[in-house]
């Protein structure tokens, strides 16, 4: 990379793959700021669920764009990485390191490739498919963008919708639209990426052991104080990873044990998906570290991330 680019770190991975800590590591051997890109620790309301920075980590380093929205309020992609630009550009003008840091595959291409530029959708249009069931949406999608109706996961309600959403007000696919990506980064920036893909068996245990200590350090209250605002069950923030199953204990549906084992279940679920994701996603010559991330393996992980002297 060119030297006169400022240096931006980047620690992605799957959950539990250990990004916080080495995230703080690296701010404290750098005096840089870590800044969140996972899109439910944007949220102020599941500081637990989401394992949000704890007091003890806030002192060791500062952390910016952690529980900075109210679960009412979603953010899009889009949202976080106008916010993510702004804290990178503060950090740069103080000559520090900017240190992102999360999981959430979308926000990071946003942020560094861009955003499709598409129209605002007609709010008419919005109300007709947010009031209609996936499968009635996923038929209105079969003639209007056929692409993407057979390429879409049969039950996902959002990004069906979003398709339907745009075709709909603008007249042409949102593929049409993603072909003309502005605003990213990713050419204006000296990145170091750094993405964590451990041993799938220790990510696992690490997984079941955190949603279990989850479920005892207060969890349950934050779900329940979650359930008592009545938000819209479609909000980002309701459908973390938890919170149903947390739901389902409240409610008298399932034991404590069978709710630990199903969040459990449920954290695995995403963290293989992440890990997918992360395996092939970014480009090739991002360095992927395989090893778990504890003893002398963090600091062969920093060794990789730290900028030119």
């Amino acid at each position: 990379m060119a030297k006169d680019k400022p240096p931006v770190a980047l620690i992605a991975g799957p959950t539990a793959s250990g990004k916080s800590e080495l995230g703080l590591r690296l701010a404290e051997a750098t005096d840089g700021a870590i800044i969140n890109a996972d899109s439910a620790q944007i949220y102020r309301d599941l500081p637990i669920l989401s394992a949000a920075p704890s007091s003890a980590d806030l002192a060791r380093a500062e952390h910016r764009l952690y529980g900075i929205r109210d679960g009412a309020e979603p953010c899009s992609a889009a949202d976080w990485a106008a916010l993510a630009k702004a804290e990178i550009a503060n950090l740069h003008e103080e000559s520090r390191l900017p240190i992102l840091v999360g999981g959430t595959g979308l926000y990071l291409r946003t942020l560094l490739d861009g955003i499709a530029p598409v129209p605002s959708i007609d709010p008419a249009v919005r109300a007709e498919v947010r009031a209609a069931s996936v499968a009635e949406n996923l038929a209105a999608l079969v003639p209007l963008d056929p692409v993407a109706a057979a390429t879409l996961n049969p039950g996902d309600t959002t990004r069906i919708a979003r398709a339907l959403e745009v075709v709909k007000s603008t007249g042409r696919p949102l593929a049409d639209w993603q072909k003309q990506l502005e605003g990213g980064i990713g050419d204006r920036i000296e990145l170091r990426p750094l993405i964590l893909l451990p041993p799938r068996p220790w990510l696992n245990e690490r997984c079941d052991r955190r949603f279990a200590a989850m479920m005892e350090n207060g969890a349950v209250t934050e779900v329940e104080k979650l359930l008592g605002r009545k938000l819209d069950p479609q909000l980002p923030v309701m459908r973390a990873i938890g919170v149903r199953e947390i739901t389902a204990f409240l409610n008298g549906e399932l034991t404590k044990a069978q709710a630990i084992d199903a969040g459990q279940q449920a954290t695995r679920r995403y963290a293989k998906r992440q890990y997918t994701w992360f395996s092939h996603q970014p480009p090739a010559d991002w360095r992927r570290f395989t090893d778990p991330l504890d003893g002398q393996a963090i600091d062969r992980a920093l060794a990789l991330l730290r900028p030119a002297e």
